[in-house]
């Protein structure tokens, strides 16, 4: 048989583009979505406890699937959050722990192994959105780390200046400028056309929806809409309509139960958007607020309905949860940090993490277990303070599910066990640095004067 046939039929890579082909249906791999929001809120939406802004199909895939209240993004930004997603590593593994703007040169290793790249070659993959993993030389999209298509931009949509991209696998196929009302629209479009070109074969999706990052730009038919949010509200009830329209697109092909779809964002809200309550924003240190993000997983016949589960989770566990589910193993010689969590999913089972680290930028600040959250480092006057050793543990019952009180008076030798999980932690990834963190000037000060000897550094 042609190797080169059999190749084509199974990556969907024919002559002139990503055409449909009919074959036979039969029991497959899963097809795999992502929508991926840009700094949406934990508290923008329905199935999170948003009460301001009208999300209906949300709260309708919320209600056919399970909802992941202890979800956290990668990062609190999103360059690493995105470079975490698609790789199952934390971020600092990548060297992109920090926001890519127009001006910077870099780009995600080469090195890196995506979702896309895990997946082949039984998956055609593709990217519709905004990418922000690099935008450098002529090697930049995300058909150079594993995808077959990629339609989108290659920053956020406030970055300066814009174009909208296609690529191929064959190399830039289009270059348009933006419709900034339209451009949501035009990315659901794209990825509607690419779902129906695939619909008889295993394929990965991700939809990186550029909003409701700000400015917002109220898309035709939704401005206005929303009564109490304002433009923001607009934008995050387009999301909503999208969310509507892929499942219907599932619905009429018939590969509705043939699909994982999970809802979830790249990071907390910005200078708008809702929490939920919790502490802090996006680019916030350690706490919630940044971290902590909607996350909604929907598959007929696999995932029960009407499900929550608090179970903690983070981006990085897409990769080997998709690889499993796949019967695909984990790429070989990388360190993948992420855990597959089927079980949570499909059966409400206990985390697979011990553990999940919260870094800001390269400096670990966080670690969270299923109970307690340790945070070591906050801002204050423009400044990234380090609270240790000053006589302000920060440890929080998450019980509670804030973090306004520290109970470490209360649990002493809990303090003194988060405390050797980051400094584990910190060793780790210590020589995956590439520059001085501003808090080693802190950690070489002496104690402050009256602070009790086990809140001291060691």
């Amino acid at each position: 048989m042609d190797r080169r046939k059999v190749l084509a039929g199974g990556l969907g890579i024919l002559t002139g583009g990503l055409a449909h082909a009919a074959v036979p249906r039969m029991k497959r791999q899963p097809n795999f979505i992502v929508i991926y929001c840009d700094d949406l809120g934990y508290g923008d939406i329905g199935p999170m406890g948003g009460r301001d802004i009208a999300t209906p199909h949300l709260d309708r895939l919320a209600r056919e699937g399970v909802t992941l209240t202890d979800y956290y993004a990668p990062a609190n930004v999103c360059t690493p959050s995105r470079a975490g997603l698609l790789t199952g590593r934390y971020p600092i593994r990548t060297g992109l722990s920090k926001v890519l703007l127009a001006g910077d040169k870099a780009n995600m290793p080469r090195s890196e192994v995506t979702i896309a790249q895990a997946l082949k070659p039984a998956y055609t993959s593709a990217l519709i959105g905004k990418w922000h993993l690099g935008h450098s030389g002529p090697a930049w999209a995300p058909t150079f780390y594993g995808f077959d298509l990629f339609y989108g931009i290659p920053y956020s949509h406030d970055i300066a200046p814009l174009k909208v991209f296609e690529f191929d696998r064959a190399g830039q196929t289009g270059e348009w400028d933006p419709d900034y009302p339209r451009l949501q629209q035009h990315f659901c479009s794209r990825a509607e056309k690419f779902i129906e070109e695939q619909r008889d074969r295993p394929f990965f999706l991700e939809l990186a929806l550029s909003s409701p990052h700000l400015p917002n730009f109220s898309a035709p038919g939704f401005e206005g809409k929303s009564r109490v949010a304002g433009a923001y509200g607009d934008t995050v009830m387009e999301i909503d309509a999208i969310v509507g329209r892929l499942l219907d697109k599932l619905k009429a092909l018939g590969i509705d139960r043939d699909t994982l779809l999970v809802f979830t964002s790249d990071n907390g809200p910005w200078f708008e958007g809702s929490t939920g309550g919790m502490r802090q924003r996006k680019g916030g240190g350690g706490y919630d607020g940044g971290y902590r993000v909607p996350f909604i997983a929907r598959w007929p016949g696999r995932i029960p309905v009407n499900r929550r589960s608090g179970a903690i989770a983070m981006g990085i566990d897409l990769l080997p949860t998709f690889c499993g589910l796949a019967g695909i193993p984990l790429p070989s010689g990388v360190e993948i940090d992420g855990k597959d969590i089927t079980s949570v999913l499909t059966r409400g089972g206990a985390s697979p993490h011990a553990d999940l680290l919260l870094f800001q930028g390269e400096e670990i600040v966080g670690v969270r277990t299923q109970a307690w959250k340790y945070v070591s480092a906050d801002f204050y006057m423009e400044r990234l303070m380090l609270l240790e050793g000053r006589g302000y543990p920060q440890l929080y019952d998450m019980a509670r599910r804030d973090e306004q009180y520290s109970v470490a008076s209360l649990h002493p030798k809990i303090v003194e066990a988060m405390q050797h999980r980051l400094r584990a932690a910190q060793a780790l990834f210590a020589p995956l640095k590439t520059g001085p963190s501003p808090l080693d000037s802190q950690r070489a000060l002496p104690p402050r004067r009256n602070v009790p000897k086990q809140w001291q550094l060691d």
